[in-house]
């Protein structure tokens, strides 16, 4: 009778009744499809992981790109023992009870132990802590898993001891060989069910699919599943594909890196006068399930930042959608977003408002807060009217044209200028107002003189 371990290898076959996406996880390097900059012949993570000299890693990627499965792959092939935690529900109670049956495991076989911690950006910087004594030590070798960016959700301490490798979404060709393999693998995949999948059938997978080969594989087992079987065969048709997934995949975390990717590219596809790429841009977050109140509040700061009033209308519009989506919500709003949207895509553009308010914050951080002069000071009581409150002020409507010269501005300062109007749109019309205002007072000065 063969002795039982304390520390039993993990199985090589996923069991039978396992979803289709973890049967068919690739069993060698040469199986798993994608990541060529990572593990094609000869690059560099592939030669380390065959010679056995891994250190501890994250890998960062969009879901389905093989993060996990990679993990694994790493333990099979450095024969090391593989602990796979959830951020999600691991606490610093199952990091320590693991992390002491590694070095356990490691006084009595001398065998390296993997914790592999999925999702580890949703770990406190309390919790990821935790895991850096063990991480210098060599207890164990940390691969964390993640689809935001570490440089933000993993704190300083543990990045500095671990190489980040970046994962891509797989493209359409992988996604559409993994889904061969799936169909005609008798042994892990849906080859011994007899299934025939239509040419319409795997490219709807394919597109659904959006780069994550977990949810093709998924969306092909529940596809099958609803196939009836005809003469022996089960025919899996777009239709069927369609049904069994219901939408499509869109990678979008509303509190993640996508999020903000995405809308930096509807804010600069504003910038450049593309209503067709801005579009496409609140689509994406709206039909992902966006709060249309957050795409609408950074449309109105586009409104003031971009255009301002080289098209004061901007505003205006931004504001009513604001006002249309609070009133009636999703999906009736998407239309009034997508008007203002146009509308800020076609207008003339201008920073000429967002310039010189720039400039105006950097001066009143670098000067002095100097006083109000006197003569721009309201004198409403007697002792203000005797230390000087008013004096000299001179009231514009008494002049002609309603302009007349007198300095607005501290004394350190006084010659400042920081609103430029553009030769765009209504600015154009700001501008030559401005130079007639210019001139008016000039000619007033010149009079009174």
């Amino acid at each position: 009778m063969a002795q039982e371990t304390l520390f039993p290898a993990p199985k090589d076959s996923a069991p039978k009744d396992q979803p289709l996406a973890a049967r068919m996880r690739p069993r060698t390097l040469d199986e798993f499809v994608g990541q060529e900059h990572l593990v094609g012949p000869e690059h560099e993570l592939r030669r380390a992981i065959e010679e056995d000299r891994v250190g501890s890693m994250i890998l960062w990627g969009p879901p389905g790109s093989g993060k996990t499965t990679l993990a694994r792959l790493i333990a099979r092939v450095t024969s090391s023992h593989f602990v796979p935690l959830s951020a999600v529900s691991a606490g610093v109670a199952d990091l320590r009870r693991n992390i002491e049956e590694a070095r356990l495991r490691q006084a009595q076989s001398g065998q390296r132990t993997i914790l592999f911690i999925d999702e580890i950006h949703r770990f406190n910087k309390g919790q990821q802590d935790a895991v850096l004594p063990y991480v210098e030590e060599g207890v164990i070798t940390l691969i964390g898993a993640t689809t935001e960016n570490p440089s933000f959700e993993v704190n300083a301490a543990l990045l500095s001891r671990t190489r980040v490798f970046v994962l891509a979404a797989l493209d359409d060709l992988q996604v559409g060989a993994i889904v061969d393999r799936a169909v005609s693998d008798p042994e892990r995949g849906l080859g011994n069910r007899h299934v025939d999948l239509e040419g319409d059938a795997r490219a709807a997978l394919i597109r659904v699919a959006n780069g994550d080969a977990r949810v093709a594989l998924n969306g092909l087992e529940a596809a099958a599943a609803l196939a009836r079987p005809r003469q022996g065969r089960r025919l899996v048709t777009a239709a069927l594909v369609e049904e069994a997934v219901q939408r499509k995949n869109l990678l979008y975390d509303r509190a993640g890196e996508e999020h903000y990717n995405i809308i930096s590219a509807l804010h600069k596809s504003l910038r450049d006068s593309d209503p067709d790429a801005s579009l496409y841009w609140l689509g994406r977050m709206l039909e992902a399930g966006e709060d249309p109140l957050y795409v609408v509040r950074r449309l109105i700061r586009f409104a003031s930042e971009d255009i301002g009033l080289a098209d004061p209308q901007a505003l205006t519009q931004a504001v009513a959608a604001q006002q249309a989506a609070h009133f009636i919500g999703m999906p009736e709003a998407n239309l009034a977003l997508a008007q203002a949207v146009v509308y800020l895509a076609t207008a003339p553009k201008s920073n000429a408002l967002y310039a010189a308010y720039t400039s105006v914050q950097e001066d009143v951080e670098r000067t002095r807060a100097d006083p109000v002069p006197l003569h721009l000071r309201n004198a409403p009581t007697p002792l203000m009217r005797k230390i000087g409150y008013g004096k000299g002020y001179r009231y514009a409507h008494d002049y002609e044209e309603a302009q007349v010269e007198q300095q607005h501005l501290p004394d350190a300062i006084k010659d400042r200028t920081y609103y430029h109007p553009s030769d765009r749109g209504y600015e154009k019309t700001v501008r030559e107002r401005l130079d007639a205002f210019e001139a008016a007072r000039r000619k007033t000065k010149k009079s009174s003189a």
